[in-house]
This record gives C-alpha cells, sequence and structure tokens, in this order.
C-alpha cells in the first residue's frame, strides 16, 4: 500500500508552511505531562484539528480560530523554567494537530533542541508531507496515533484519509526517527484480537517502531461536549475496561509493551 499514493513534496494537502515571521495558535500548557513521552514532559497543545474522531476527548482544540497566538521565543522562554525537572524527559507539542501548524511546530522544536531539550511530537500523521519534513527535522520522537487500518474507518470515525497516514508514516522511516504508536481501544469497533494482530503486522514494515501503546476509551470528555453544546458519537457505548484490554496487550511483542 504505502508508497503508491503518497504527495511528493509540493503535495496539496492541507498545512504546508508559510512564509515570514511564524506564530502558533496554542489551546493550552501543561508543565508536568507523565503520559506524553519518555519521562517528565512539557506539554503544549495546539489549537485546530481537520479530524473529528468519535471518541476526541478535545473538541474544544478543533476550531483554528481559538486559542491564542504565540511566537516559538515566548514558548521556549516558559519551558525553560521547567529545564531542572525535564532533565531526563522533554517537551511534547499534541493537539489539535500539530501537522496543521507546520512552520511553526518546526521552529519550535528547532529552538528547543538547541536549548538542548528532547522533542516528541504527537500527531495523527494529518497533513502536508512538505510541511511534516519541516517538523521532522527537530524531532526525536514521534508519537502516532494509528486509529484504524482501512480506508473506510478513518474516513466513518474520524473524517479524515488513512493514505495520508501511512504516508506520514513511511516519511518517518524514511528518517528512521523512533516513533511510539498509539490506539484508543474502544469496545465494538477495534477491541477484538483480530484488530490487535492486524496491527501488529502493519508495524512490521515499521523497524523503527518502539512501542506500542493500547489506551482504555473512556468518556471523561461528556461534560465538555454537553457544555459545546454537541453531541458525543460514542455516549452509548461503555468504557473499555483494563481487564478486557490486558489480553489484548498481550498479543503485542514483548519489545513494543
Amino acid at each position: 500500500m504505502s508508497g503508491l499514493f503518497c504527495a511528493g513534496p509540493s503535495g496539496s494537502l492541507p498545512g504546508s508552511p508559510s512564509e515570514g515571521p511564524v506564530t502558533g495558535r496554542i489551546h493550552s500548557f501543561q508543565s508536568m505531562g507523565a503520559v506524553d513521552g519518555p519521562g517528565l514532559r512539557y506539554v503544549i497543545f495546539l489549537q485546530g484539528c481537520p479530524c473529528r474522531c468519535a471518541y476526541c476527548h478535545n473538541p474544544d482544540t478543533w476550531d483554528f480560530s481559538g486559542g491564542n497566538a504565540y511566537a516559538p521565543e515566548e514558548v521556549v522562554r516558559r519551558v525553560v523554567r521547567y529545564r531542572t525537572y525535564l532533565r531526563d524527559g522533554g517537551v511534547t507539542v499534541t493537539g489539535g494537530e500539530p501537522l496543521q501548524q507546520p512552520a511553526f511546530t518546526a521552529e519550535l522544536f528547532r529552538q528547543l533542541q538547541a536549548e538542548g531539550f528532547h522533542t516528541a511530537l504527537d500527531t495523527s500523521g494529518i497533513g502536508s508531507l512538505e510541511g511534516a519534513k519541516q517538523v521532522l527535522a527537530h524531532t526525536d520522537l514521534v508519537l502516532a496515533d494509528v486509529k484504524f487500518l482501512s480506508e473506510k474507518d478513518y474516513r466513518r470515525y474520524c473524517r479524515a484519509d488513512f493514505r495520508q497516514v501511512v504516508c506520514f508514516l513511511d516519511l518517518v522511516r524514511e528518517k528512521n526517527i523512533p516513533v511510539w504508536v498509539r490506539r484508543v481501544v474502544v469496545p465494538g469497533l477495534n477491541d477484538t484480537p483480530e484488530h490487535i494482530q492486524a496491527l501488529v503486522r502493519f508495524l512490521a514494515d515499521y523497524p523503527n517502531t518502539r512501542r506500542v501503546e493500547l489506551l482504555p476509551f473512556r468518556k471523561l470528555c461528556l461534560e465538555k461536549y454537553q457544555a459545546m453544546g454537541i453531541p458525543f458519537p460514542l455516549a452509548d457505548t461503555p468504557e473499555m475496561s483494563e481487564a478486557a484490554l490486558k489480553p489484548l496487550r498481550q498479543l503485542l511483542p514483548e519489545g513494543w509493551r
């Protein structure tokens, strides 16, 4: 599948970099994240996402006009205050979708690396390959959300293009950047042993995979949806229990757990 449809450096996918001084629209900051890459992380949530994942916990990050504008230098000044705590961790940029603001994310990562910080990109892989190349040039680790393995499911549950995800993963492999793959496991959607075995087979083509995290579906976001006046698509879906998730994790190669 991969390589047959990927857009080149001037591809027409959304989110390509712009000229001139860059700023980024940021939704929020988390100074001490413990689940967003190795060690303690300073986590930056960017504003704006083209996906509409059925289980999204952050619908308040969808709107591209929301959040507040920051220059990369402003964000770096915030991060360096926590240098002592981040010595064994680093900085993770998540979203929203960071690849929709590639010029800002790339410049922010460049400055953070110059300051000695480890950089992690938490992404769905949806964005232009041209922009992704700029970002990956300053990325130490990719946290890739591989939600499903078919175009049909991506369209139905995420309103996104699975082909873009594959093209992005191919690019990360080409650059030999380590990847942690993440998947939210949802009862009735992707929670069978066959789903996990298929994911393992798919990732066998990506030797830069270092870890696979199976995350249980939760509904802590219900209040956000209610406050925003929009329906939560999976309101009637039961949460994924840790007991049901445990045997699925056992299907992963030991080196990826």
